[in-house]
């Protein structure tokens, strides 16, 4: 593809910023799911990793030799903040109550936003609307589409772990609580597009614990269950499935083992998933077997901000979070079974996995894209 400045036509081109290294490149979209077929390859040896909108992993280190074609298709979901406004005299909002952040990113636009990483060779994209099952998220930092490096959470390495014939739709948030997320119609905004047969996966904690925040907190014997069953009743009654997923750990050691930060939080989401039947990704359990087996020094390598975040991950960390949660799936949901990636069913906390996060770490897989973006 010839890089020209022509998104100014209104319908693609691509973002300012570009360089050999990387660049953005967008087409203006209606909201919806998009099947994006790329095909890779060019005169020279290329390796290509394509992030979507936020930073979501779709394809990871592409190899093309010289003048050698490599085609690939993943889907992308795409959405704005409106919501259709209510009748007259009837509450609610027309769109979604956004922070600065979000209204300046490329998740809440009227566009399908694609980044190439490495050393890209793109030949040409072709894009076209479709009808799929959609994977929808809804939950806080450890789970949203982190707009800058060195953070990056287990939602945005998720797609690249399924097949392509499943999409997944982060509405996750930095900060949110079961209630914010209500009161900020992030929830009616996935109602208002969720379908039979889509997927709710529902993972709060960090935040519904704070009690500085009371408006927010919510008490995991009485408030946090009964809002967890909110969630799952508006899933099911428009026929769509809700999973439960239990907060990864913080990173804090006490003679070789993590220390428990979230309280009865993680047994409350166990306890509903069972009370209500709803599958459960156990993260929890998960990130602290991950967190054992690297060890104190190893695993602080898995954490933004050089390891001086307990809480976020930097990709190494997302992408391992990422895999276990995939494996779960594959192992404990029969109808998603089949959309894991066959070598992504398994996986087994231990020092073998750092192989992975070598790979991951690679200056062909991150990107540098300043915060505020």
């Amino acid at each position: 593809m010839t890089r020209q400045q022509v998104y100014a036509s209104g319908q693609y081109g691509y973002e300012p910023g570009a360089s050999d290294d990387g660049f953005l490149f967008s087409v203006a979209v209606p909201e919806g799911v998009y099947r994006v077929t790329i095909r890779f390859g060019g005169t020279q040896p290329g390796r290509t990793t394509v992030k979507a909108e936020a930073r979501r992993l779709m394809a990871r280190d592409v190899v093309t030799p010289s003048n050698t074609a490599v085609t690939r298709s993943f889907l992308v979901h795409v959405r704005s903040p409106a919501l259709p406004p209510p009748p007259a005299n009837a509450p609610g909002r027309s769109a979604v109550s956004l922070s600065d952040q979000e209204a300046h990113s490329l998740t809440w636009d009227n566009k399908l936003t694609l980044e190439f990483l490495g050393r890209p060779r793109v030949a040409s994209i072709d894009i076209e609307p479709v009808e799929t099952p959609v994977i929808y998220l809804a939950g806080d930092s450890t789970v949203t589409d982190q707009p800058a490096e060195p953070a990056t959470s287990w939602g945005q390495m998720l797609p690249a772990l399924l097949t392509p014939d499943i999409a997944v739709a982060n509405y996750a948030h930095s900060g949110e609580t079961l209630k914010s997320f209500i009161s900020e119609l992030r929830l009616a905004k996935i109602l208002s597009t969720l379908k039979a047969d889509d997927w709710l996966f529902i993972q709060f904690g960090h935040n519904d614990q704070k009690t500085q925040w009371p408006q927010t907190y919510a008490d995991p014997q009485t408030t946090y269950p009964a809002y967890l069953r909110v969630f799952i009743a508006e899933a099911r009654r428009r026929g769509a499935h809700p999973v439960l997923v239990t907060s990864p750990e913080r990173r804090t050691f006490r003679d070789g083992r993590i220390v428990d930060s979230l309280g009865d939080y993680p047994e409350a989401v166990r306890r509903v998933a069972r009370e209500e039947g709803v599958p459960l990704i156990d993260l929890n359990d998960s990130s602290r077997r991950i967190y054992e087996a690297l060890g104190p020094d190893v695993s602080a390598t898995l954490f933004n901000d050089g390891g001086a975040d307990r809480t976020h991950h930097n990709n190494a960390g997302a992408w391992l979070l990422a895999r276990a949660l995939a494996a779960q799936v594959a192992q404990q949901i029969p109808e998603l079974s089949n959309h894991v990636s066959p070598e992504a069913r398994r996986f087994v906390p231990d020092a073998a996995m750092m192989q992975e996060t070598d790979i991951v770490a690679s200056g062909a897989y991150s990107q540098q894209r300043p915060s505020g973006d």
